[in-house]
Protein backbone atom coordinates (compact mmCIF):
# COMPACT_ATOMS: atom_id res chain seq x y z
CA UNK A 1 0.00 0.00 0.00
CA UNK A 2 2.03 3.15 -1.22
CA UNK A 3 0.34 6.37 -1.78
CA UNK A 4 1.09 9.14 -4.85
CA UNK A 5 1.40 12.13 -3.05
CA UNK A 6 2.29 14.41 -6.57
CA UNK A 7 1.60 17.79 -6.02
CA UNK A 8 -0.41 17.48 -2.39
CA UNK A 9 -1.47 20.79 -1.86
CA UNK A 10 -2.03 20.05 2.14
CA UNK A 11 0.35 18.08 4.20
CA UNK A 12 -0.04 18.51 7.94
CA UNK A 13 1.24 16.91 11.15
CA UNK A 14 -1.01 14.15 12.80
CA UNK A 15 -2.17 16.82 15.62
CA UNK A 16 -3.58 19.67 13.21
CA UNK A 17 -5.14 17.00 11.42
CA UNK A 18 -7.21 15.40 14.42
CA UNK A 19 -7.36 18.38 16.81
CA UNK A 20 -10.32 19.68 17.19
CA UNK A 21 -10.51 23.46 15.55
CA UNK A 22 -11.62 26.52 16.67
CA UNK A 23 -13.86 29.18 14.84
CA UNK A 24 -12.37 30.44 12.16
CA UNK A 25 -12.25 31.75 8.47
CA UNK A 26 -11.62 27.82 7.62
CA UNK A 27 -13.94 26.53 10.29
CA UNK A 28 -16.88 28.25 8.96
CA UNK A 29 -17.54 25.97 5.55
CA UNK A 30 -19.31 22.69 6.74
CA UNK A 31 -17.79 21.46 3.10
CA UNK A 32 -14.19 21.97 4.84
CA UNK A 33 -12.39 18.50 5.38
CA UNK A 34 -10.46 19.06 8.67
CA UNK A 35 -9.97 15.37 9.65
CA UNK A 36 -11.40 13.39 11.97
CA UNK A 37 -12.28 14.19 16.20
CA UNK A 38 -12.63 12.09 18.86
CA UNK A 39 -16.18 11.36 20.20
CA UNK A 40 -16.53 9.80 23.25
CA UNK A 41 -19.73 7.86 22.20
CA UNK A 42 -18.44 6.51 19.00
CA UNK A 43 -15.22 4.53 17.94
CA UNK A 44 -13.01 5.50 14.56
CA UNK A 45 -14.37 4.28 11.24
CA UNK A 46 -11.08 2.24 9.14
CA UNK A 47 -12.17 2.45 5.17
CA UNK A 48 -9.94 1.16 2.25
CA UNK A 49 -9.68 2.65 -1.32
CA UNK A 50 -11.59 0.04 -3.48
CA UNK A 51 -11.55 2.03 -6.22
CA UNK A 52 -9.24 1.12 -9.65
CA UNK A 53 -6.33 1.63 -10.00
CA UNK A 54 -6.58 5.12 -8.13
CA UNK A 55 -8.52 7.50 -7.02
CA UNK A 56 -7.87 11.82 -6.48
CA UNK A 57 -8.56 13.65 -3.08
CA UNK A 58 -10.87 16.54 -3.99
CA UNK A 59 -11.02 19.84 -2.60
CA UNK A 60 -12.19 21.88 0.18
CA UNK A 61 -13.81 25.18 -0.12
CA UNK A 62 -10.89 26.47 1.74
CA UNK A 63 -8.03 25.11 -1.07
CA UNK A 64 -7.25 27.44 -3.87
CA UNK A 65 -7.04 30.25 -1.41
CA UNK A 66 -10.53 30.08 -0.04
CA UNK A 67 -11.80 30.29 -4.30
CA UNK A 68 -12.54 26.73 -4.13
CA UNK A 69 -16.04 27.41 -2.82
CA UNK A 70 -18.20 24.95 -5.33
CA UNK A 71 -16.11 22.10 -4.21
CA UNK A 72 -16.30 18.93 -2.77
CA UNK A 73 -17.71 18.12 -6.49
CA UNK A 74 -17.41 15.57 -9.15
CA UNK A 75 -15.71 18.40 -11.54
CA UNK A 76 -12.15 18.65 -12.88
CA UNK A 77 -11.93 22.33 -10.47
CA UNK A 78 -12.18 20.21 -7.63
CA UNK A 79 -10.08 17.45 -8.07
CA UNK A 80 -6.16 17.46 -7.13
CA UNK A 81 -3.35 15.99 -8.24
CA UNK A 82 -2.65 14.03 -4.90
CA UNK A 83 -4.45 10.41 -4.77
CA UNK A 84 -4.41 7.46 -3.33
CA UNK A 85 -4.15 3.87 -4.67
CA UNK A 86 -6.16 0.55 -4.38
CA UNK A 87 -6.31 -0.89 -0.68
CA UNK A 88 -4.93 2.26 1.40
CA UNK A 89 -6.25 2.35 4.65
CA UNK A 90 -7.85 5.73 5.79
CA UNK A 91 -9.72 7.23 8.87
CA UNK A 92 -12.98 8.47 8.34
CA UNK A 93 -14.64 11.70 9.48
CA UNK A 94 -17.88 13.25 8.08
CA UNK A 95 -19.54 13.23 4.85
CA UNK A 96 -21.01 15.90 2.38
CA UNK A 97 -23.41 14.63 -0.24
CA UNK A 98 -21.18 11.98 -2.06
CA UNK A 99 -18.13 12.27 -0.32
CA UNK A 100 -16.23 10.92 2.78
CA UNK A 101 -13.34 13.18 4.50
CA UNK A 102 -10.99 11.56 4.99
CA UNK A 103 -7.21 11.19 6.53
CA UNK A 104 -4.33 9.20 5.15
CA UNK A 105 -0.53 8.24 6.45
CA UNK A 106 2.08 5.96 4.70
CA UNK A 107 2.43 3.13 6.60
CA UNK A 108 6.33 3.42 5.55
CA UNK A 109 6.50 6.89 6.72
CA UNK A 110 8.93 7.84 9.64
CA UNK A 111 7.18 10.79 11.23
CA UNK A 112 3.29 11.77 11.54
CA UNK A 113 2.55 12.99 8.77
CA UNK A 114 -1.10 12.93 7.23
CA UNK A 115 -2.98 14.15 3.95
CA UNK A 116 -6.34 14.80 4.35
CA UNK A 117 -9.19 15.53 1.38
CA UNK A 118 -12.34 14.37 0.69
CA UNK A 119 -13.42 11.16 -1.06
CA UNK A 120 -16.20 9.74 -3.37
CA UNK A 121 -17.98 7.62 -0.80
CA UNK A 122 -18.53 4.89 -3.39
CA UNK A 123 -14.80 4.57 -4.00
CA UNK A 124 -14.29 3.29 -0.41
CA UNK A 125 -15.19 0.24 1.52
CA UNK A 126 -15.29 -0.53 4.97
CA UNK A 127 -12.94 -2.53 7.34
CA UNK A 128 -14.72 -3.99 10.27
CA UNK A 129 -13.23 -4.34 13.69
CA UNK A 130 -12.51 -7.53 14.64
CA UNK A 131 -15.46 -8.40 17.06
CA UNK A 132 -14.19 -10.55 19.53
CA UNK A 133 -10.27 -10.86 19.80
CA UNK A 134 -8.56 -13.88 21.27
CA UNK A 135 -6.09 -11.97 23.96
CA UNK A 136 -3.02 -13.02 21.69
CA UNK A 137 -4.41 -11.21 19.30
CA UNK A 138 -4.11 -8.11 21.46
CA UNK A 139 -0.55 -8.60 22.65
CA UNK A 140 2.53 -7.66 20.71
CA UNK A 141 5.12 -4.52 19.97
CA UNK A 142 3.38 -2.38 17.41
CA UNK A 143 4.80 0.26 15.28
CA UNK A 144 3.46 3.88 14.35
CA UNK A 145 5.36 6.54 12.69
CA UNK A 146 6.80 8.61 15.62
CA UNK A 147 6.29 5.95 18.31
CA UNK A 148 5.01 2.65 19.20
CA UNK A 149 2.49 0.72 21.47
CA UNK A 150 3.41 -2.71 23.51
CA UNK A 151 0.64 -4.65 24.90
CA UNK A 152 1.61 -7.23 27.51
CA UNK A 153 -0.60 -9.89 29.46
CA UNK A 154 -1.40 -8.33 33.15
CA UNK A 155 -3.29 -9.50 36.17
CA UNK A 156 -6.74 -10.99 36.52
CA UNK A 157 -6.68 -10.98 32.46
CA UNK A 158 -6.06 -7.27 31.98
CA UNK A 159 -3.77 -6.31 30.08
CA UNK A 160 -0.52 -3.78 30.66
CA UNK A 161 -0.26 -1.49 28.02
CA UNK A 162 2.84 1.30 27.41
CA UNK A 163 3.21 3.54 24.33
CA UNK A 164 5.65 6.49 23.63
CA UNK A 165 5.12 9.15 20.88
CA UNK A 166 7.37 11.88 19.29
CA UNK A 167 6.92 14.89 17.41
CA UNK A 168 9.59 17.06 15.97
CA UNK A 169 8.98 20.64 16.90
CA UNK A 170 11.38 23.12 14.76
CA UNK A 171 14.46 22.46 17.26
CA UNK A 172 12.84 20.79 19.68
CA UNK A 173 10.31 18.18 19.92
CA UNK A 174 6.20 17.10 21.38
CA UNK A 175 6.45 13.59 23.85
CA UNK A 176 3.35 11.53 25.17
CA UNK A 177 3.54 8.59 27.03
CA UNK A 178 0.91 6.26 27.68
CA UNK A 179 0.99 3.74 30.76
CA UNK A 180 -2.34 1.87 31.40
CA UNK A 181 -4.24 -1.40 33.22
CA UNK A 182 -7.31 -1.99 31.04
CA UNK A 183 -9.51 -4.49 30.52
CA UNK A 184 -11.06 -5.62 26.89
CA UNK A 185 -14.89 -5.53 26.25
CA UNK A 186 -16.97 -5.99 23.60
CA UNK A 187 -14.33 -6.05 20.82
CA UNK A 188 -12.76 -2.50 22.53
CA UNK A 189 -9.75 -1.43 25.12
CA UNK A 190 -11.06 1.99 26.26
CA UNK A 191 -9.64 3.57 29.14
CA UNK A 192 -8.70 7.15 31.04
CA UNK A 193 -5.75 7.85 32.21
CA UNK A 194 -3.74 4.82 33.80
CA UNK A 195 -7.03 3.01 33.55
CA UNK A 196 -8.11 3.36 36.73
CA UNK A 197 -10.94 5.83 36.07
CA UNK A 198 -13.75 4.23 34.58
CA UNK A 199 -14.12 5.18 30.74
CA UNK A 200 -17.83 5.54 30.43
CA UNK A 201 -17.66 8.38 33.00
CA UNK A 202 -18.17 11.91 31.44
CA UNK A 203 -15.18 13.79 29.91
CA UNK A 204 -14.01 16.29 32.49
CA UNK A 205 -11.38 17.41 30.58
CA UNK A 206 -7.40 17.68 30.51
CA UNK A 207 -7.36 13.86 30.81
CA UNK A 208 -6.10 11.40 28.57
CA UNK A 209 -8.90 8.83 27.57
CA UNK A 210 -7.93 6.61 24.48
CA UNK A 211 -9.65 3.90 22.73
CA UNK A 212 -8.50 0.64 21.08
CA UNK A 213 -9.31 -1.63 18.42
CA UNK A 214 -8.19 -5.11 16.11
CA UNK A 215 -8.94 -4.33 12.71
CA UNK A 216 -7.62 -6.27 10.10
CA UNK A 217 -3.82 -6.61 10.60
CA UNK A 218 -3.96 -3.22 12.64
CA UNK A 219 -3.54 -2.08 16.20
CA UNK A 220 -6.53 1.12 15.82
CA UNK A 221 -5.59 3.55 18.25
CA UNK A 222 -7.12 6.78 18.91
CA UNK A 223 -6.86 9.34 21.32
CA UNK A 224 -8.58 12.86 22.22
CA UNK A 225 -5.28 14.97 22.07
CA UNK A 226 -4.69 15.39 25.42
CA UNK A 227 -2.01 12.27 25.94
CA UNK A 228 0.68 14.61 25.39
CA UNK A 229 2.56 17.91 24.71
CA UNK A 230 1.15 20.10 21.77
CA UNK A 231 0.70 18.22 18.79
CA UNK A 232 1.01 15.10 20.13
CA UNK A 233 -1.28 12.21 19.17
CA UNK A 234 -1.42 7.90 19.41
CA UNK A 235 -3.96 8.02 16.68
CA UNK A 236 -3.11 5.76 13.85
CA UNK A 237 -3.15 2.70 12.64
CA UNK A 238 -0.50 0.41 14.10
CA UNK A 239 1.49 -2.60 12.80
CA UNK A 240 3.18 -5.18 14.64
CA UNK A 241 7.07 -4.87 14.27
Amino acid sequence: MQVKLIGLAVILNLGAALAAVSASAETANPNDCLGVDWDDKRPLTVAKVIAQPRVNLIKSPYDDDFKATTCPAATEACRRTAYLVTNDPVLVGKTSGDFTCVIYQSPTAKKQIWARGWLPSAALGRVEPITAPAPSEWLGSWEHPGGGMTIAKGEGGKLKIDGEQVVPAGRDFHNGAIEAIATPKDGTIAFVNDGSTPFERPNEGDECRVRMQRIGPWLLVEDNNDCGGSGVTFTGLYHRK
